[in-house]
């Protein structure tokens, strides 16, 4: 199973490495990343692995939103599935 991550903020030192971290500790292996700047603002993708997450989906979307609050971000976490039939024509 896999999931979808995205990252929107300010850009700052760190953004990625604390993204990973929180997604290392809860057993997410990230698979990609595609990253960049849109002038002082940083934009990110990631597709994480979550078969053996820690914690519920749900809930790790729950902390990684308030993981974004604390560091100015917002970030998302969406089931691969629900990212693929947004995304249908």
């Amino acid at each position: 199973m896999k999931a979808v991550v995205s990252v929107i903020g300010k850009d700052m030192t760190g953004i990625l490495a604390r993204v990973s971290q929180e997604c290392a500790q809860q057993n997410a292996n990230v698979l990609e990343v595609s990253q960049t700047l849109l002038q002082d603002m940083f934009a990110m993708i990631m597709l994480i692995d979550i078969e053996h997450l820690h914690m519920p989906l749900s809930d790790f979307a729950a902390h990684m939103e308030r993981v974004g609050k604390d560091s100015g971000l917002v970030i998302h976490v969406m089931h691969e599935d629900i990212f693929h039939a947004m995304h249908k024509i």
